[in-house]
């Protein structure tokens, strides 16, 4: 991989992150029923974040679990060895719930397709609403984020890779060309 460019530091990212949390406590007309499921890894980071930053603006705690998609993945039969599972942690009830489900990158659309296959085994939600750091672009699938960081533009030559302090040891997003 080769850097391209550097698209979002860690202030663009906090700035993005609680611009997220104030849209998602306005649409949802406060936070009554509220809460954020995020996808493993980075989306169960900004998920918390999230919630954090919700506490912040409103003063209340909303849930924040984590999702495992693993194995309800379209391309799982096509993956080489052992697929890694992780834990899956939603230690509350979803059931009639206003759910935002959260993901670092949006690309295709099969994650959060896989991700919304899972969240129905846990419950039936009154609404799942989707929070994405970065919108890059080139949908396979009818699926739109209701809430954006950043939409990033690319070809499907370049890579983008979201770094997060709680995993990667610093906050950016960066633009990279497979070589």
């Amino acid at each position: 991989m080769k850097e391209k460019a550097k698209i979002l530091d860690k202030e663009a990212i906090n700035r993005s992150i609680m611009r997220i949390a104030h849209e998602i406590i306005e649409k949802n007309k406060g936070t009554a029923d509220l809460c954020v499921v995020g996808i493993r890894n980075r989306g169960v980071y900004i998920a918390r974040r999230l919630a954090e930053c919700i506490k912040k603006i409103e003063g209340i705690d909303i849930p924040a679990g984590a999702l495992d998609i693993t194995l309800y993945r379209d391309d799982l039969a096509l993956a080489s060895g052992q697929p890694l599972v992780r834990k899956t942690e939603i230690d509350f009830d979803i059931n009639d719930k206003k759910l935002v489900l959260v993901d670092d990158v949006l690309y295709t659309g099969r994650t959060i397709r896989a991700a919304l296959d899972a969240l129905i085994d846990f419950g039936r939600p009154q609404s799942i609403q989707l929070a994405v750091l970065v919108d890059r672009g080139h949908r396979e699938l009818p699926i739109r984020a209701d809430f954006v960081g950043k939409n990033i533009p690319t070809s499907k030559q370049e890579v983008v890779e979201v770094h997060l302090e709680e995993s990667d040891g610093n906050d950016e997003v960066l633009i990279a060309e497979e070589e």
